[in-house]
């Protein structure tokens, strides 16, 4: 079933945004308070998935992800959407499928919240960022990066 502008687009990118000495970037969500998480994002029709991530870092961080180093990770990981998000996708679709990316900030940043989005924002190392992230494949990703 095709997306409407009304449905999301079931194919998401999750962008980690780390330093090269392991400071990992996550957001609190506005609409979930209390869980944490990277950039993240759903496809609009006829992006490339690098797009996707780069309008996502803009829209959710106010950083633009083209000036850094953005790579796209080979990373595939499909899901089943939380409940509390379905109503946001046509009905009948049930599953999410994510492209992995990391962003290389070349150090901490301050970041510009989307208000509507997320709450607020930290910098921690690595295994602190991923045991806070409350989606799993979000932490596994995070802990891909190596360990400073």
């Amino acid at each position: 079933m095709p997306a409407s502008k009304t449905h999301k687009v079931p194919v998401s990118v999750l962008v980690i945004i780390h330093t090269a000495d392991g400071q990992v970037l996550i957001l609190e969500r506005a609409d979930a308070p209390g869980l944490w998480q990277s950039v993240t994002g759903s496809q609009d029709a006829g992006e490339t998935l690098e797009q996707t991530a780069i309008r996502e870092v803009r829209e959710e961080t106010g950083l633009d992800a083209s000036q850094f180093s953005l790579t796209d990770w080979g990373i595939e990981n499909r899901y089943a959407i939380f409940e509390r998000w379905l109503h946001r996708y046509a009905p009948g679709v049930t599953h999410n499928t994510e492209h992995v990316f990391g962003l290389c900030l070349p150090g901490v940043m301050p970041v510009t919240l989307a208000p509507r989005e997320h709450l607020q924002y930290c910098w921690l190392p690595r295994d602190e960022a991923a045991e806070r992230c409350f989606s799993p494949s979000n932490a596994a990703a995070i802990r891909r990066l190596p360990n400073a």
